[in-house]
């Protein structure tokens, strides 16, 4: 009897290499196989009685949408697989394998994107591919509508990951390109069918979470089965890798799966459509998945020998399923869905945001009016959730560990989920005075909770070290406090730059209206300010891991100087006798809404008034590790003159009476 990981003989090996293609081949032919017969049964690739672009865009967008959705999954799992679980060796051809493989499927990726873009915009301006002058209007139109500018910013960003994966070899190579890759699945959630309906921000976290959970699993497994003749006894350790990450992604598409139901019925009637028995098929499927995943962990992680292609067989039956449902899922994103009930959806507000207008704010309504926004909320639980889960291993292991660090860290994120979900978040929508409070409290009260958490040093103490040689969480914490980059942009004069220019910079560009307009835009400023904000205060407090702190007096002056910025911008808003995102504001024109200057005045008023009280705190701190670090210094230096009876003292007065005399 073999175990799992005895060295493949040449014979094997030569074998297997011919063949490592195999497993995407029945990957895209079971999709295909189950799509097809799908397509024509649910009214996907259905006839339409105004503006049909003919057969060729109809099916072509599901023979495509499988080909891309392989080719994507391919691509994420290779790089991913060889730069983070795949151990560390001598024998480069292991990495050489992955990058070469993963920049093949990606320029297959990156064609199918650009074909369906075309196609996409074949049907949404209703003209055939051979209408005269297709092309022109193209490339004219192109960037004029939200769901082209996401496909052609995938197509831009697979392009990346192409010459990227052509050109590394190394772990880190792989795994820069891996993470690039995963990026470049996120334009592809907005291009769903709830892209412009209630609810979208929901529907398009339900569907990152969704894609990126299954390319991850799928394409993880058709990964190591590639690349299995050239792991040989690493194939044990990077299964059990893959084990873990699988299950996560199991978790991410089941929770991703309930809140896209939330989006997608309002009436019992609605689970009779052919939309509903499709996501019905789809979760008995993800269901066979989660078995074989069980069978996988108990039958060969856990017994740890078996015969040399058992592993192959269960994940080849395995892959079956998967392309079984990528194939569903092609078909489902091509069916009509049933028509929901948007009565009441004609506001301008909801027009332009994609939420109906709130209703007039009282002061009950800073308690009341809540918006769930679920990627703000679930990335805050999970910030909580891993910290708690740091400390509880800390405390098993008998160690200790700061109350007061854990009760700051869970306040920060309390209130970055209040002002996300609740009165600030839905307000700011519309609001400019309210969207300032949200901004505030993100930029200068929340990272002061966070940094004086310490989450890096908790993570340093708890997550561990890999010995198998593959590359974990503490390894790319590490790497990145400990960066060119970290050192950089946590230079307190830097991060004071950033922190400034930042305001002047979002607030007079066109990146206000984007992020008030826009799902994107508001994502990005959500973090982009909380990140701004981290580095800000983590420069001037901060006790984690990470570049060296400049001495106190220093870290104080940078404060006041940029105290001193922000309290000038805070003075421009208050004066000022223009309208910011002018055209936005007019346009939803919420009727409680007297004076939209007056309120953006407010603003002003507001980013003046909350930025003094975090700002004195920060002073505070500073002195405060002013006087620590003065008198950690005295009582260094008591101790060296207790050690050589005051020589330094004994030193100096000789010098002093040698220059009397």
């Amino acid at each position: 009897m073999a175990t799992l990981t005895q060295q493949p003989t040449s014979a094997e090996t030569s074998n297997s290499s011919g063949m490592r293609w195999l497993p995407v081949a029945v990957l895209g032919a079971s999709a295909l196989t189950l799509a097809v017969p799908l397509a024509a049964w649910s009214g996907a690739t259905a006839e339409l009685l105004l503006g049909d672009v003919g057969p060729l865009v109809r099916w072509g967008m599901i023979v495509v949408g499988v080909l891309h959705d392989a080719a994507a999954a391919v691509t994420v799992g290779l790089l991913v697989v060889g730069g983070f679980l795949v151990p560390e060796g001598r024998h480069s051809d292991r990495r050489e394998s992955a990058a070469r493989a993963a920049a093949l499927t990606a320029i297959v990726w990156a064609l199918a994107a650009a074909v369906k873009l075309v196609f996409s915009f074949a049907e949404g301006s209703g003209q055939a591919l051979s209408t005269p002058g297709f092309i022109d209007n193209f490339f004219v139109n192109v960037l004029g509508i939200d769901l082209f500018r996401y496909q052609l910013i995938e197509v831009i960003l697979v392009i990346a990951v192409v010459l990227m994966a052509g050109s590394v070899r190394t772990r880190n190579g792989l795994a820069w390109a891996g993470a690039l890759a995963v990026g470049a699945l996120m334009p592809v959630a907005y291009t769903g069918h709830s892209g412009d309906a209630e609810g979208h921000e929901t529907a398009v976290t339900a569907l990152g979470l969704h894609l990126l959970g299954v390319t991850l699993w799928a394409g993880g497994l058709i990964a190591l089965l590639m690349l299995r003749p050239q792991l040989g006894k690493a194939l044990k350790i990077t299964v059990e890798r893959y084990s873990t990450m699988a299950l996560w992604c199991f978790i991410a598409v089941g929770f991703s799966g309930v809140l896209f139901a939330l989006q997608s019925a309002d009436d019992w009637s609605d689970l009779n459509s052919s939309y509903w028995l499709l996501i019905f098929a789809k979760t008995a499927l993800m269901a066979v998945l989660g078995w074989f995943g069980w069978t996988q962990r108990r039958r060969i992680i856990d017994r740890g020998v078996d015969k040399p292609g058992a592993f192959a067989r269960l994940a080849t039956s395995e892959i079956v399923v998967m392309g079984a449902a990528m194939g569903v899922a092609v078909t489902l994103s091509r069916t009509p869905p049933p028509l929901l009930d948007e009565s009441g959806l004609s506001d301008p507000a909801f027009a332009l945001t994609g939420f109906r207008s709130p209703p007039p704010l009282e002061a009950s309504s800073w308690l009341s009016v809540w918006e769930l926004n679920w990627l703000f909320l679930l990335t805050a639980l999970f910030a909580m959730g891993l910290y708690l889960a740091g400390v509880i291993k800390m405390r098993r292991r008998g160690d200790r560990w700061s109350a007061s660090a854990t009760i700051l860290w869970m306040i920060g994120w309390l209130i970055f989920i209040y002002i996300t979900n609740g009165a600030p978040g839905v307000y700011g929508r519309v609001l400019f005075s309210m969207h300032m409070v949200m901004h505030m409290a993100l930029m200068m009260a929340v990272p002061i909770f966070l940094v004086l958490g310490t989450p890096i040093t908790l993570a340093l103490r708890t997550l561990p070290k890999r010995k198998d040689k593959t590359l974990g969480a503490r390894e790319v914490l590490l790497a990145v406090v400990h960066s060119r980059y970290a050192a950089f942009i946590a230079n307190p004069v830097v991060a004071g730059v950033l922190f400034f220019g930042s305001l002047v910079g979002f607030y007079w560009s066109g990146a206000l209206e984007l992020a008030l307009r826009t799902h994107t835009g508001h994502i990005l400023m959500t973090f982009h300010f909380l990140l701004v904000g981290y580095t800000f205060v983590w420069s001037l407090i901060g006790t984690d891991p990470g570049p060296a702190k400049w001495p106190a007096p220093l870290r104080l002056i940078v404060l006041l100087a940029t105290l001193a910025a922000h309290a000038f911008f805070g003075l421009a808003l208050m004066q000022g006798t223009w309208l910011l995102a002018p055209e936005f504001f007019k346009t939803i024109d919420i009727v409680w809404v007297d004076d939209l200057l007056v309120d953006q005045q407010l603003g002003g008023t507001i980013a003046w008034g909350i930025g003094e009280l975090p700002t004195m705190v920060l002073a505070l701190l500073v002195t405060k590790d002013w006087l620590a670090s003065d008198e950690r210094e005295a009582k260094r230096t008591d101790r060296q003159a207790d050690r050589d009876d005051d020589a330094e003292l004994a030193a100096y007065n000789e010098q002093l009476k040698r220059m009397s005399s």
